[in-house]
């Protein structure tokens, strides 16, 4: 499980360093793709075998199930890590989650997260959790 956050910087050739913590865990080849909430997902080969799984059992006559699968899968980039730890990550990827120099690489369970610095202090505030914790109960998760 990824867990942690980290600092690092993305360079003008769109190459980032993945911390050492997690490349054992991701494996020698792994996925980079559109993430929920403006960030970058990466999943390693077997949790993104599980998730293309998933998406494959969505109904095609569902409009919603077609936009969730392509969001995920066109942006898909495979990925291996260069001698120095890092990957390239497509301009297109870097677009969409407004990564320009400060990056934050933060573990999420099966998956690690790729944020702009800036994306990410404004997303992680806080301040209503207790309501978040409130909602989760309907789906079992309890305190």
């Amino acid at each position: 499980m990824f867990t942690g956050e980290y600092g690092h910087t993305i360079d003008s050739k769109g190459r980032l360093i993945i911390p050492s913590r997690f490349r054992e865990e991701l494996g020698d080849k792994f996925y980079l793709t559109r993430g929920m909430d403006g960030c970058l997902f990466i999943f390693p080969q077997e949790a993104w075998a599980a998730f293309e799984q998933k998406l494959a059992a969505l109904p095609l006559t569902s409009k919603e199930a077609r936009t969730f699968t392509r969001f995920f899968v066109s942006g898909a980039s495979e990925c291996e890590l260069d001698k120095q730890g890092r990957i390239l990550v497509p301009s297109s990827l870097r677009e969409y989650a407004d990564l320009v120099k400060d990056v934050i690489l933060a573990g999420n369970l099966n998956r690690i997260e790729v944020w702009s610095k800036q994306r990410w202090i404004d997303s992680t505030k806080y301040t209503d959790m207790d309501d978040i914790a409130k909602g989760l109960q309907d789906l079992g998760i309890t305190f």
